[in-house]
C-alpha cells in the first residue's frame, strides 16, 4: 500500500481541508509487519506565544515552592488536571519592557519587548522601532515547510496608528510578533477570516466583508469536500478512519459556532473601526462575544497545529492596557483600571477572577492539544506553549519575575511538571534561545539574552555541556 502525503488535502468548490496525522502517512504504512506505533517521533514540532494584558495578580500566582511538590496557586487551579503537562517559570525579567530613560509608557514597552527583548523607539507612530520577535525569527527558519510561515491571532482589535500609551504609538500595545524593528505582524481578530485563512483557495483579492458573506451563503465546508472524504475513507484503516470522523466531526463543529457567531446584527468593524465594547449599554446582547472568541481562537490555533498548516504561532488575548470590562464573571470595572488595585480588595477580586477565566481557557485548550493523537503520542508532546505577560504586577507596572508558563514536552527535549526558579533579572530571552534551539536554530544571542535557559530538559545545548 503506498502511503499517502502528509500534504494531502480534501478538496471541493473554493476549499482545501488540510487532514491530521494519520498512520497512513507514515512510510511504514507500506509495511504491515512494521508497528507503525514507533513512527510518532517524527511528528514535526511547534512553538506559539499566548499573551495576557496588564499583568497578573502575582500572590495568586506564584508557588512558593520550588520543584515538583509545588502546590498550585490559585490563579494556575483551573490547570490542575494538567500540572504534569507545564513548567512554571520564575525568575525571568524584560529590562527593554523598563523605562530606561523613556519615561511613562510601561503598558507599551511590555508588549512590545514580550517577544522581541528589544527596547521600543518612544513614537507615536511615524518611526516605531523596536525588534524582529522571536517568533517570526523562527518563521523566517522553518516556516516555508508548511503552507503558512505563521499564525498570528488576537481576540481584541486595536488601531495601528496614532497613539495610545504615554506617547508610545499604538502598534506597540496592540502587538507582539513583529516582522522587522519597524513593521508589526498584524493580527487577525476575527474567527471566520482564520478559518477561511486555514482553509480557502480562492482568498486572493477578497474583501473581508465578501469572504464574511460568502462564508455566511455557502454550504458546510464538510459537504463541499464530502466526495473527497469518502474516496480517501476507502483507503484507510479502521483507526485511521476514527480519527479522520472525529477530526472532521470537531471541524464542523467549531464551523458552526464561528457562523453562529456571524448573524447580521450589527455592523462588520474593521481593525481601525471604532467599536462599542462587548456587554456595554451600546452592545448588551453581545455579553458572551469576548468568551466566545477566546475559544475560538484557541481552536483555530489547535487544528492549525493538528493540521500542521503552520508550526508558529501567537495568540494576544486582549491588547496590552486593555480596559476591556468581563461581565459574564461580574467584572464591569475595565481591566487596566482594576489592575491599578492599590490594594483595594474589591479591584484585587476583579483581578483574581479575570486571571482564573484566562486560566481557564488556556486548560481547556491545553486538554485538546493533549486528548489529540498525533503519532504514537498526542499533540500536546509537540508543542511548545509560552503563556504569559510582558507586567508581573500591574499595579506597579514591574518587568521582572514574570508570570511565565510553558506547557508541552518538545517534542521529549522539555520535562514539564515542576516549578523552576531562575536567578532575579534572568533575561527572558535567555527562554527564547533554548527554544529555538529546539527547532534547530542555533543562535549566538537574542536581544538582551545572556545565555540559554537550562533545567527545562534534555535539549542538545544541554546534553553536550552548552552555556546554561
Amino acid at each position: 500500500m503506498k502511503p499517502i502525503s502528509r500534504r494531502t488535502v480534501l478538496k471541493g468548490a473554493g476549499v482545501a481541508l488540510s487532514l491530521p496525522a494519520l498512520q497512513a502517512m507514515s512510510p511504514l504504512a507500506a509495511h504491515p509487519s512494521i508497528k507503525l506505533a514507533e513512527t510518532g517521533q517524527g511528528a514535526p514540532l511547534r512553538l506559539a506565544f499566548v499573551y495576557v494584558p496588564n499583568g497578573i495578580y502575582m500572590p495568586d500566582w506564584l508557588p512558593e515552592r520550588i520543584g515538583r511538590e509545588y502546590a498550585l496557586a490559585p490563579s494556575l487551579e483551573p490547570l490542575a488536571g494538567l500540572r504534569e503537562e507545564f513548567l512554571l517559570l520564575s525568575g525571568l525579567a524584560h529590562d527593554k519592557a523598563r523605562a530606561n530613560g523613556d519615561g511613562p509608557g510601561d503598558h507599551a514597552r511590555a508588549a512590545a519587548a514580550f517577544l522581541t527583548a528589544a527596547q521600543p523607539f518612544k513614537s507615536e507612530g511615524d518611526r516605531i522601532h523596536a525588534g524582529l520577535s522571536v517568533d517570526q525569527l523562527a518563521a523566517r527558519a522553518i516556516g516555508g515547510r508548511t503552507r503558512l510561515r505563521s499564525l498570528e491571532l488576537g481576540c481584541e482589535a486595536g488601531r495601528q496608528s496614532g497613539q495610545c500609551d504615554s506617547g508610545y504609538a499604538c502598534a506597540y500595545s496592540n502587538n507582539i510578533s513583529w516582522m522587522s524593528a519597524s513593521t508589526p505582524t498584524a493580527k487577525e481578530t476575527r474567527p471566520e477570516l482564520v478559518f477561511d485563512r486555514l482553509f480557502a483557495t480562492d482568498q486572493q483579492g477578497r474583501t473581508a466583508e465578501q469572504i464574511h458573506d460568502r462564508l455566511l451563503s455557502r454550504r458546510s465546508i464538510l459537504d463541499l469536500v464530502r466526495a473527497d472524504a469518502r474516496d480517501l475513507e476507502r483507503r484507510l484503516g479502521a483507526e485511521d478512519r476514527r480519527r479522520l470522523d472525529e477530526y472532521l466531526q470537531s471541524t464542523r463543529e467549531l464551523e458552526r459556532r464561528i457562523l453562529s457567531s456571524l448573524a447580521p446584527r450589527a455592523p462588520l468593524a474593521t481593525e481601525r473601526s471604532a467599536r462599542p465594547r462587548a456587554g456595554s449599554p451600546e452592545r448588551p446582547e453581545e455579553i458572551e462575544e469576548y468568551p466566545d472568541r477566546v475559544r475560538a481562537m484557541y481552536d483555530l490555533l489547535a487544528l492549525a497545529f493538528q493540521t500542521d498548516s503552520t508550526r508558529i504561532a501567537t495568540l494576544m488575548l486582549a491588547n496590552e492596557g486593555s480596559g476591556r470590562t468581563y461581565p459574564w464573571i461580574d467584572v464591569r470595572e475595565g481591566h487596566h483600571a482594576a489592575s491599578h488595585h492599590q490594594n483595594d480588595p474589591e479591584k484585587i477580586d476583579m483581578l483574581r477572577r479575570i486571571d482564573r477565566f484566562h486560566t481557564r481557557e488556556l486548560a481547556r485548550f491545553l486538554k485538546i492539544l493533549r486528548d489529540t493523537e498525533e503519532g504514537s503520542g498526542r499533540l500536546l508532546d509537540h508543542c511548545m506553549i509560552v503563556y504569559g505577560s510582558g507586567l508581573a504586577d500591574g499595579n506597579r507596572h514591574t518587568h521582572h519575575d514574570l508570570p511565565i508558563l510553558l506547557a508541552g514536552r518538545g517534542a521529549g527535549t522539555l520535562e514539564p511538571g515542576a516549578h523552576l526558579r531562575f536567578p532575579r533579572e534572568t533575561p527572558a530571552a535567555n527562554l527564547f534561545l533554548a527554544l529555538l534551539d529546539r527547532l534547530g536554530i542555533s543562535l549566538p544571542r537574542f536581544g538582551d539574552s545572556t545565555g540559554r535557559l537550562s533545567g527545562l530538559g534534555p535539549s542538545k545545548g544541554e546534553l553536550d555541556g552548552s552555556d546554561g
